[in-house]
């Protein structure tokens, strides 16, 4: 029996697997309630806005893949909240930029986080408005024992918040002290908002009305209101090193609503894997599977350097599509993206050595055109980037490892993700990945208790991009859930926090559970990697060049070989790379088997199943 940090969770009822231990069990205390996955992954996104503030909030954004027991496909709720209507590129560069701040007020986007889990919740769940926000206000109100990370990274940032974002000094140094690992920690602001929503709503005559009703107090009421007066009145300090007011309105709120889409999807064996659109990354992992198909992959030890170099050749090339095409546009040639024909003319492309070129593809015959590729190091700038990836650089504070983002003596800290897989007794599932206002990246709207997104910081501010800046556009986002069907039935729903990493680690494990029998959370426990040969979808937007980071779990000849070759080598930490989480179901006779996993990298991931 091979060893795992904890077993695969097996059962006939029901799962929850997501990035923290609270959040995972009140989504089974709904299972328990008699209400469905849906609601379960609402209750625990809202509870993750609460315990893990350094890696969402509730002024961020969630896409999330639907699937209701039954269907032939998932569906897609896209939470990605638009650029604002007067985003423009000419008002970044008539302010002196080439590039969006990752930090502050001019890289939030209208956050899209409230409206979608809504959604799920109205359309697809049973449970009231107040059963899924009553665990968020409890932890909010009574405290929740800070883990040692946001310890680590409120610390981190006490001298920006005392000098710069008072009202996050305010929330997060409470008394003016730092708070301690293991300690309770609150936000009352956010308990106070929630019961106030619940309140007002109380009043509507059905459970869809009392939702509804929450939505308007959120896009049409105080809310919006309380955030255009902040962004239109609060010159905030960001990494520019300079101070700027923000661009959402009151009508920016009232004018988004959730798109309800269809997923991408390709198949792969006797699995097909369905993603969010080209708005976000997650046809990058549908490009992988493609160009892996005519490979060896399947024969290959998944520790040899072999594997590693196939998977990490397949990934630059999938990325430079990325980085060419995709956006939130009508443009995107999707269908030829993902052409067998395309797939076998990248797969041609591959070599026994390390390819040092980016290398966008020519769909349908159509030149690329690529952002820019600045170097590591290139830009020097002071105060705080705010990125996304989960990928462990070199330590600056204790216990800032386990794969979470790396603070830097200047403060500067990149902020994450958080993940939620579940799955009910009826065959439902849903994986959501939500991210963004982390109180690292903006400072806090007094009276709200919470941050607003800078995902926008992922547009360019250069002409002809699919992804570059309009008014009332999507940034392509980094967030990518997944869902696989096999034989056409519902399988598996995942995902993993770590921006341009996520679909490198879902493939990984993918690989690890197709083609070599491992389970679930062995598939999760083996170590893994990445490559940062690809322009950052974070400020300040960097590529490094041939660049791959393993887990020190690989052996020494491997590393050798991969540097032959002409990898970039940098060695991690043991248990750095990935935060996955994943529920799966399948049928044994005519009883539902239910089985679920969770990352041990961080030691806060946690599944819930029986």
């Amino acid at each position: 029996m091979t060893f795992t940090t904890r077993p695969e969770l097996r059962g006939t009822f029901g799962a929850v697997s997501s990035t923290h231990w609270l959040a995972s069990t009140v989504g089974m205390s709904m299972l328990e309630k008699g209400h469905t996955a849906f609601d379960a992954a609402v209750a625990t996104g809202f509870v993750l806005q609460v315990v893990e503030p350094h890696l969402n909030g509730p002024a961020g954004e969630v896409p999330i893949i639907v699937t209701p027991a039954g269907a032939t496909a998932p569906t897609v709720i896209s939470g990605q909240g638009p650029s604002p209507s007067s985003a423009t590129m000419k008002y970044f560069k008539e302010l002196g930029l080439d590039i969006i701040p990752g930090t502050g007020l001019l890289a939030a986007c209208v956050p899209g986080a409230f409206g979608a889990w809504l959604t799920l919740l109205r359309d697809y769940g049973t449970a009231e408005l107040e059963d899924v926000l009553a665990p968020a206000i409890y932890y909010a109100r009574t405290g929740h024992p800070l883990v040692p990370r946001i310890a680590n990274t409120i610390a981190s940032m006490r001298q920006l918040f005392e000098t710069h974002w008072p009202s996050s000094a305010e929330v997060y140094l409470p008394g003016g002290v730092a708070p301690q690992s293991g300690k309770l920690f609150r936000n009352p602001l956010i308990a106070d908002l929630y019961q106030k929503i619940i309140d007002q709503t109380k009043s509507a005559k059905t459970r869809e009305a009392r939702i509804d009703a929450a939505l308007d107090f959120w896009y049409r009421g105080p809310v919006a209101e309380r955030i255009e007066e902040f962004c239109a009145t609060e010159e905030v300090w960001d990494v520019s090193g300079r101070r700027h007011k923000g661009l959402i309105t009151a009508q920016d709120m009232a004018d988004y609503k959730p798109l309800i889409e269809k997923p991408v999807s390709t198949t792969y064996g006797d699995c097909e894997v369905f993603k969010c659109g080209p708005w976000s990354q997650g046809p990058v992992l549908l490009q992988m599977l493609n160009i892996l198909k005519g490979t060896d992959i399947a024969d290959l030890d998944p520790m040899s350097a072999d594997f590693v170099h196939l998977v990490v050749e397949t990934t630059k090339l999938a990325m430079a599509d990325r980085d060419s095409w995709y956006g939130d546009s009508t443009d995107v040639p999707m269908g030829a993206l993902l052409s067998s024909d395309y797939a076998e003319t990248r797969r041609a492309l591959i070599t026994n050595t390390a390819s040092m070129e980016v290398r966008p593809g020519t769909p349908d015959g159509r030149n690329p055109n690529m952002p820019p590729l600045r170097t590591v190091g290139t830009i020097h700038q002071p105060g705080l980037g705010g990125g996304e990836p989960t990928v462990a650089r070199e330590p600056k504070l204790p216990n800032d490892r386990y794969g979470e983002p790396a603070l830097t003596l200047e403060g500067a800290q990149r902020g994450d993700t958080v993940q939620v897989s579940a799955v009910d007794r009826w065959g439902n599932m849903v994986s959501a990945t939500p991210s963004g206002g982390w109180f690292q990246s903006s400072p806090v709207i007094p009276g709200l208790g919470f941050s607003l997104t800078t995902r926008g910081q992922m547009f360019w501010l250069e002409e002809g991009l699919n992804s570059s800046l309009m008014p009332s556009k999507r940034p392509r986002t980094t967030l990518t859930p997944s869902t696989v069907f096999r034989n056409g039935q519902p399988y598996m729903a995942f995902g993993t926090p770590g921006g341009d990493q996520q679909d490198q680690w879902q493939l990984i494990m993918l690989m690890y559970h197709i083609h070599h029998g491992m389970n679930l959370q062995e598939a999760i426990d083996a170590p893994s990697f990445h490559t940062d040969h690809l322009p950052s979808s974070f400020w300040p937007r960097e590529i490094s060049h041939g660049a791959i980071t393993l887990e020190s779990r690989f052996p020494e000849a491997v590393r050798e070989d991969l540097a032959a070759r002409g990898h970039r080598i940098t060695v991690a930490d043991a248990w750095s790379e990935g935060r996955l989480a994943a529920v799966a179901r399948e049928m044994d006779g005519d009883v539902q088997l239910i089985k679920a996993g969770s990352n041990p990298r961080g030691v806060q991931g946690y599944a819930v199943a029986r």
